[in-house]
């Protein structure tokens, strides 16, 4: 079901100058706690500021602030290419705090996945680079550093990976998203957190209560090649982020990938 998108018009927009937008962008609204009460503050014309939705515990529900064909003004000089919802939270929240919102993050998922099929833009997370570079996708107020003003939004204990997650479930029609080769995104990032880490991290929100059998075998299965063909554990990590969508901080790895991995990594997903 599509979001419902509740017009509250705001003055405080301007032509994007022919900018193609690349960027959905996350904000906290650090004050607001309901969409009516930031349409409210942004329907003001003094204070020059607005963003083109606010998203709180409505089901699904928006507060549409500003047309997507118009330049919202929350990022600095990254208005032009940002497409930006104002959670209804604040960036000092914990994630038991997070917790409790899961109907706010549940329209975020919605709304990311409504603006990437009508932008054309993939549901990845982008790391500040490519946010600052070229890159397409999702991002986070904090991920455009100065050049979107130098905030810290939606802060280090906003789940971002999981509202991803939920958002490429809304995408594919309410199925998980499958990669090229047949393998749902959350099997990814199940496989890295169980063959690669102490497990002390967080277990993947995306990854079924029950693991099925399948993806045990697959998992074993590459473990198995790795260890035999005598992967390293930098090409182990690098191979899980590679197919992982490369989400994540780049495993500390060569900057030229060697021929070999390349090979190993394209077996590996065949697995």
């Amino acid at each position: 079901m599509p979001l419902t998108r509740k017009p509250i018009p705001s003055p405080n927009y301007s032509s994007r100058g022919g900018a193609t937008v690349r960027l959905i962008v996350l904000h906290t609204a650090e004050g607001a706690t309901t969409i009516e009460s930031l349409g409210s503050y942004f329907a003001a014309s003094s204070t020059q500021a607005s963003s083109h939705v606010g998203i709180d515990d409505t089901n699904n529900t928006v507060g549409e602030y500003v047309q997507r064909s118009g330049k919202a003004w929350t990022q600095s000089n990254a208005n032009p290419v940002c497409v930006s919802a104002e959670l209804c939270a604040f960036a000092k929240w914990t994630s038991t705090d997070w917790s409790k919102h899961q109907t706010m993050l549940d329209n975020t998922a919605k709304w990311i996945a409504e603006e990437a099929k009508y932008f054309g833009l993939p549901i990845t997370k982008l790391t500040a680079q490519q946010a600052q570079g070229s890159g397409k996708g999702v991002c986070q107020h904090s991920d455009l550093g100065a050049w979107g003003g130098g905030h810290w939004d939606c802060g280090g204990s906003f789940p971002i990976n999981d509202v991803i997650a939920s958002a490429k479930t809304y995408a594919g029609g309410g199925q998980p998203q499958e990669d090229d080769l047949g393998y749902p995104d959350w099997y990814f990032q199940w496989r890295a957190w169980y063959y690669n880490t102490d497990r002390s991290s967080p277990r993947p929100a995306s990854a079924p209560a029950d693991i099925p059998d399948w993806a045990w075998e697959a998992g074993d299965k590459d473990l198995s090649f790795a260890t035999n063909h005598g992967m390293s554990a930098g090409e182990r990590s690098w191979i899980d982020w590679y197919e992982n969508g490369k989400q994540g901080p780049r495993p500390n790895v060569p900057q030229t990938i060697p021929d070999l991995w390349w090979n190993d990594q394209a077996w590996a997903a065949k697995r």
